[in-house]
């Protein structure tokens, strides 16, 4: 059974974004596979130091002790990850950036992972609305990171409960779940 984690980056639990990845979660269920969501606004994270403890001797630990100390022992055990966030200021919410950001002590845990990324944002056009930009930084962070971008999944949507709408968005949604889910 493959095991994908979801990282859901948004201030809304239930916003676009979240009702996005909510239709990832049944193509992984119904591909036979398993998921654990972490909301990260609920969650304590504190910010990178920068101090390079989780580099030096290959450590791949962090000398913060928070909740991504969970979130790591997740990602490590899992077969994939999905990410999903609003675009908030032309990239992904600050709640996704910490998470990535934090990511830097555990590059090998990331190293073959099958990825599938959801953005969601107000604006009709990729490029006005910033989802452009924050496409280029996943893009930038998860091949460095030697991981296997599936699909990047964007959308319009303002009103919430908007992208439910948007049939075609919603059917690749849950494809991409499928190909997370399947063995």
């Amino acid at each position: 059974m493959k095991k994908t984690v979801v990282i859901l980056g948004s201030p809304r639990k239930n916003g676009n974004s979240a009702t996005l990845a909510n239709k990832v979660i049944d193509g992984i269920l119904s591909a036979g596979g398993s998921y654990e969501i972490f909301y990260l606004n609920g969650m304590k994270i504190s910010p990178c130091q920068a101090c390079d403890y989780c580099r030096r001797n290959d450590l791949e630990q962090c000398i913060i002790k928070d909740d991504m100390n969970l979130i790591y022992s997740r990602i490590k055990e899992a077969d994939a990850l999905l990410l999903a966030s609003p675009i908030y200021m032309f990239s992904v919410s600050a709640q996704l950036k910490l998470f990535m950001d934090r990511c830097y002590a555990i590059p090998s845990a990331l190293k073959g992972k099958r990825v599938g990324i959801l953005l969601t944002y107000g604006d009709v056009d990729e490029y006005v609305s910033g989802a452009i930009n924050a496409i280029h930084t996943l893009q930038d962070e998860y091949r460095y990171k030697q991981a296997e971008i599936l699909d990047i999944l964007h959308g319009s949507a303002h009103k919430k409960g908007e992208i439910a709408m948007n049939t075609p968005l919603m059917e690749r949604a849950y494809k991409l779940g499928t190909m997370l889910g399947e063995n």
